[in-house]
């Protein structure tokens, strides 16, 4: 019967069948959105009159692809790609429209560099071959994919365990100073801040997070423009006891007015002029504060909600009437996935400080001292950019100083090699105990396997996903907000 089984779970699932849909999720939809979202750029070419450059997306090639040394392109497929060290790609183009002085011109795909290929990816022809036609080009029928291949050489992407995004994580602490705390990571667009709250024993709450540390959030609550008291803690909680708890907040930065507390974070800022604290300030609470809520003015009532929950959960959490989360649950944790950890290379690629957009303005001055509006391939370093993706990829340190996310896939055996490919890795580092977080919970029970793990520094955080265990990758922020307004539509039908 289990025979029967696994053989079913095999054909049907596949053990790499997550990181090959993450993968392709990616390369669909989120590769194209990532660009669509830089919108537009405006570099000054003096003579030549309003130059506008406006991304429409990315389209990457329909093969993999070879460029001999005399200049011919063919299809590769990946024996060749092994038995030649090559790196088995795809070319990514950037669609654009140039306008100058209003007049647009027709949208063009600009070469921009080469991105690695998934095997039996969307992007791989492997993946539409039958087992006769995979047998004539020399691959095996058996082999599962879920790997690339960079100078000749099988490489993965492991998948990486983190804090759950956009989750309140109560914690007590054995700091002298600091009561409880709280942990979240906002996440929006594939772009992590984190953000961490404290309780200190005199009773005064703290946030840190972007340029603020240990800033009191009852500025920023009337910041967010809940400026009368009483609401304000009847926000927080209907419990007496909690809004006692949380007077001291009140008398100890007695703020009345929204102005005055957002000028309250510009001098915190050291900023001179009070127009440019107030506008820094507004800022800072809009774009980077509890960003998974939004990013425009018209989120600030949500944030003030979502930081009123928070408080409340602290408090009640210092006093005993709740219990602190166990950051162990599986609950609270979340597996990076091939797709997400690209989303976040190529991201910081393309819009980093001396990334792809601003090396392209920097082209496009260099030109404009010659007084000439230069062609859009002249201003982008498409091996700039070939360089980084293959140097991640082969180097395995990621965006943030992550180390290990590619490594080497292990071929001693099938087994070995399946197995290799379904490691998941803590972030926590290998030289300090962390008992807790080494210790089996019972919720690893039919996700993670409950006896393998390494011996030695990293036993227990190791870990390798159960055999019948997946990873889902998640939906787009477009595709919640149309789940939730179905269900708004069914509970007005409802009524």
């Amino acid at each position: 019967m289990l025979r029967e089984l696994l053989g079913a779970y095999i054909k049907e699932k596949g053990f790499v069948r997550y990181q090959i849909d993450s993968y392709n999720e990616f390369v669909k939809k989120r590769f194209s959105k990532i660009v669509k979202n830089i919108g537009s750029i405006k570099p000054e070419i003096p003579n030549v009159g309003k130059v506008k450059i406006k991304f429409l997306g990315v389209e990457l090639g329909k093969y993999p692809r070879i460029v001999e040394k005399d200049g011919t392109e063919r299809k590769v497929y990946p024996y060749e790609a092994r038995i030649r060290n090559l790196t088995y790609s795809v070319p990514m183009y950037l669609k654009v429209i140039t306008e100058i002085d209003g007049t647009e011109s027709e949208p063009k795909n600009v070469y921009f560099g080469e991105f690695p290929v998934m095997v039996k990816s969307v992007l791989c022809p492997l993946s539409k071959m039958s087992e006769e036609e995979l047998i004539k080009i020399k691959e095996d029928p058996d082999d599962p994919g879920g790997y690339f291949i960079i100078n000749g050489t099988e490489r993965i992407l492991i998948l990486f365990e983190e804090l759950a995004p956009n989750r309140i994580i109560i914690r007590k602490t054995n700091s002298n100073n600091v009561v409880v705390n709280c942990r979240i990571n906002s996440e929006k667009d594939g772009y992590v801040l984190k953000q961490l709250f404290e309780l200190k024993r005199d009773g005064i709450i703290t946030t840190t997070f972007t340029a603020l540390k240990n800033f009191p959030v009852v500025i920023l609550f009337k910041a967010l423009g809940i400026e009368n008291d009483e609401l304000l803690l009847k926000m927080i909680s209907k419990d007496k006891e909690i809004q006692n708890e949380f007077l001291v907040n009140l008398y100890e930065y007695p703020i009345a007015t929204q102005e005055e507390a957002l000028d309250e974070i510009g001098k915190y800022l050291k900023l001179p002029q009070k127009r440019l604290r107030i506008q820094r300030a507004q800022l800072i609470i809009d774009k980077y504060f509890l960003l998974h809520l939004g990013q425009t003015k018209d989120a600030r009532l949500s944030k003030a909600l979502f930081l009123a929950k928070i408080v409340e959960r602290m408090i009640a959490t210092a006093i005993g009437k709740e219990k602190e989360d166990d950051i162990d649950h599986y609950m609270n944790k979340r597996v990076r996935l091939a797709g997400e950890l690209f989303e976040i290379l190529m991201r910081t690629i393309l819009l980093r400080r001396q990334g792809v957009i601003a090396r392209m303005i920097a082209n496009f001055q260099k030109f404009a001292r010659k007084g000439k509006l230069p062609p859009i391939e002249a201003t982008i370093e498409s091996n700039y950019v070939t360089n980084l993706i293959q140097s991640a990829m082969a180097v395995g340190t990621w965006i943030g100083n992550r180390t290990g996310t590619s490594q080497r896939l292990e071929r001693i055996n099938l087994n070995k090699s399946i197995t290799h490919m379904r490691l998941v890795s803590s972030p926590l580092k290998t030289t300090q105990e962390h008992f807790e977080a080494r210790e089996l919970h019972p919720t690893h029970f039919g996700k993670l396997c409950i006896a393998e793990t390494p011996e030695g520094p990293t036993i227990g955080l190791r870990k390798y996903l159960a055999i019948f265990s997946e990873v889902t990758y998640g939906i787009s922020d477009e595709e919640k907000e149309e789940i939730k307004n179905q269900i708004k539509d069914l509970i007005v039908k409802h009524d």
